[in-house]
């Protein structure tokens, strides 16, 4: 099978999953709460109530309104948020919050896989040697430890206690300092551009300090969410890259005399990669679809905090909203670890 068959077969699938997601979250909304909330808050006035209700079809049959709200999503109304300080459309506050959350999670997942592949490998190749043990200990660290935990551990020490005896600190709330930006800028402060605060503060404010003042609130935030990953990543290279030393070809390649170096580097390692690849897709997709504990925690304004908001108040439009886009998230997330598969291993587009 061509590349490109492979890749629109995958995404032809993907689109029941997509489809399903939609009618299940708006027949959900029938359930939980009245879907004219999406449209009508307190704020409305009452003359506008019956247009609103006529307009978006509410007088209508349940199957008919039906295929109005999924008109209304193709044409980009998903509604009206209450969540925030003023009523905002869906699509809007996701513009605004989503790349808080991708520079995040981009920050983790780096983090992640950067030191996750390689200390699977090394504990792999150093069995039952100290070094395997410690990096076992630490990775079984990361996948019990509760999340909410660690982050207030994290403020606590790097935050707080820093803080009291007066030794440099590392920042505990939101993206960047209020009053740097005030002194460096002005009164208006951070103004946002793509709303990526590095690019922003390189690209557009030309601005080294505010861009490192970003890489600071990112840091605490960053190593947070990416722990949990890290320690997955880890013991899922351990375990691959054992399974893939025990195999023939490896045992055939030693014993040509090549180096170890290469038997694990270009023998071993492109097959252990594979299921490895599998967790670092769906867990990007986790992360990008909004940490939730760990914005909390931080004061970080993406989608994962935005969706406790919206839970709490009962944000119809917004729960509605952010299920969709974490159905399109691991949707394309699992597509591309689907296209990676076949990069790694032909095998798996052929077969």
């Amino acid at each position: 099978m061509k590349l490109r068959d492979f890749i629109l077969r995958r995404i032809l699938l993907a689109i029941p999953v997509v489809f399903g997601v939609l009618t299940m979250t708006w027949f959900l909304s029938y359930v939980v709460g009245d879907p004219l909330s999406m449209y009508i808050t307190e704020r409305t006035p009452d003359a506008a109530i019956p247009g609103i209700i006529k307009s978006h079809g509410f007088d209508q049959p349940l199957y008919v309104q039906y295929f109005l709200y999924l008109r209304n999503l193709l044409s980009g109304d998903w509604g009206v948020s209450t969540s925030e300080a003023s009523d905002m459309p869906v699509l809007q506050v996701i513009s605004l919050r989503f790349p808080a959350t991708i520079e995040l999670a981009m920050v983790a997942m780096v983090f992640a896989v950067v030191l996750g592949i390689p200390l699977g490998i090394l504990s792999a190749t150093k069995k039952d040697r100290p070094i395997d043990h410690v990096t076992r200990v630490f990775s079984l660290a990361g996948v019990s430890m509760p999340i909410f935990w660690f982050g207030l551990l994290l403020k606590y020490v790097f935050y707080f206690q820093l803080s009291v005896h007066g030794l440099p600190a590392l920042p505990g709330d939101y993206r960047y300092d209020i009053t740097l930006w005030h002194n460096l800028v002005g009164d208006q402060g951070y103004v946002p551009i793509t709303n990526f605060m590095l690019i922003d503060t390189l690209l557009f404010y030309h601005s080294p300090v505010l861009w490192w003042d970003a890489i600071l609130h990112l840091t605490m935030p960053g190593f947070c969410l990416g722990y949990l990953t890290l320690a997955i990543i880890t013991r899922m290279m351990r375990s691959s890259m054992l399974e893939v030393l025990k195999e023939d070809y490896i045992t055939l390649a030693r014993s040509k005399g090549l180096r170890e170096r290469v038997v694990i580097y270009k023998h071993a390692l492109r097959n252990a990669l594979i299921p490895t690849v599998t967790v670092i897709g769906l867990a990007f997709g986790g992360l990008l679809s909004g940490a939730v504990l760990t914005e909390t925690i931080f004061s970080w304004p993406g989608l994962g905090r935005w969706a406790v908001r919206a839970i709490l108040n009962s944000d119809i439009a917004a729960i509605n909203g952010f299920t969709l886009l974490v159905a399109l998230i691991y949707v394309t997330a699992n597509l591309i670890v689907d296209l990676v598969y076949g990069i790694l291993d032909p095998r798996i587009r052929f077969g």
